[in-house]
């Protein structure tokens, strides 16, 4: 509250907040009154630490803002999502950002918001709605650049282990790279595909990760484009004692990712990622484009960088703080600016 009338009295007296010139007489309706904007984050998944940046970016830029901000999270149950986007428009939100979640279940209930004069954007769930913009990572970017990767320091014929679950738009995009880089490379072997979302993620993927190694044991890489499956099959393989026998690539990157990839002989050999906090920051400058009768575009993109366990040790990082001071994109995203959208304080 604090905050928002700082807010409300920096832009009455012209003062630019965090780098945006926000002026009183710059603002479009309805920011001219934030805290009479009102709008929804509908989440699918939140378990770890890329869902709680996530959040947090969200958070950050609702309230540099100014607007109320109202957080609806399903924990992964599909029905109750599209419950929840009934909810917000029950509440009389003015935007809805809808985070992760199935295409069957948030296709209806995305159009129901929409026909509600509801402004809509989409974080890695396709509700095949042209209304309505998708925010995305380029997650095949984020599949190729790490696959990439793994050829670079395995060559182009090895036995990989897989870990994947289809429909999850995100997973499916960074699918769609792992089957081009097997159909160039004949020598890449995939001799068994898991993974789950079961609750805590990465202890149920480690599970499964067990069976398939034991199963395995010629498995050298392991594709693991999500940081939760990573982290299950790292678990797995130093129980094994394979750490030095096998690679895992993955994709998505916090603090506590980098403190595994840092570990001595560990087997996280590199991930591709963007700030998750920052895609938070957008999705939330995306709708607020839109409700000021901008076109932010049908997608947003946010571009993604590989990350080295070489790079890691090299630079000293050890968390996201250090990451964004080494790695610039990672503070800030110049996607869905204006300005008159005051940012985050760093």
């Amino acid at each position: 509250m604090l905050r928002r009338e700082f807010m409300k009295l920096a832009v009455a007296a012209g003062i630019g907040l965090s780098g945006g010139a926000a002026f009183a007489a710059d603002m479009p309706a309805p920011f001219d009154k934030p805290e009479e904007v009102k709008i929804a984050l509908v989440r699918y998944l939140s378990t770890g630490d890329f869902f709680q940046s996530y959040l947090s970016g969200v958070e950050k830029q609702s309230a540099a803002l100014g607007v109320d901000l109202r957080v609806l999270d399903s924990r992964q149950d599909a029905a109750l999502q599209a419950d929840m986007v009934d909810q917000a428009i029950a509440l009389g939100v003015d935007g809805i950002i809808i985070q992760h979640g199935l295409t069957e279940s948030m296709k209806a209930a995305a159009q129901r918001a929409v026909d509600a004069g509801i402004k809509v954007v989409a974080f890695d769930v396709n509700v095949e709605n042209d209304a309505i913009p998708q925010i995305e990572q380029s997650d095949y970017l984020l599949g190729k650049l790490a696959l990439e990767q793994a050829i670079k320091d395995n060559g182009d014929s090895f036995t990989a282990g897989y870990v994947y679950v289809p429909g999850i738009a995100p997973l499916d995009r960074r699918d769609v790279a792992w089957k081009e880089v097997k159909e160039a490379n004949p020598g890449i072997t995939e001799a068994a595909m898991f993974g789950t979302l079961d609750n805590p993620i990465a202890n149920s993927v480690a599970n499964q990760a067990r069976s398939v190694l034991q199963a395995n044991p010629n498995i050298n890489v392991v594709f693991a484009p999500y940081d939760e499956f990573a982290k299950g099959v790292k678990i797995a393989v130093d129980e094994a004692g394979l750490n030095q026998d096998i690679a895992i690539y993955s994709a998505d990157v916090s603090t506590a990712d980098i403190s595994a990839m840092r570990e001595p002989d560990s087997a996280w050999a590199a991930t591709v990622a963007t700030n998750p906090a920052v895609v938070g920051e957008v999705s939330v400058r995306t709708l607020a484009l839109m409700l000021a009768g901008e076109d932010p575009g049908k997608q947003v993109v946010v571009p993604p960088t590989l990350i080295t366990q070489d790079f890691l040790n090299e630079q000293d990082v050890k968390n996201m703080e250090d990451l964004g001071q080494k790695m610039p994109q990672f503070q800030h995203a110049d996607v869905s600016v204006a300005e008159w959208i005051p940012l985050p304080a760093r």
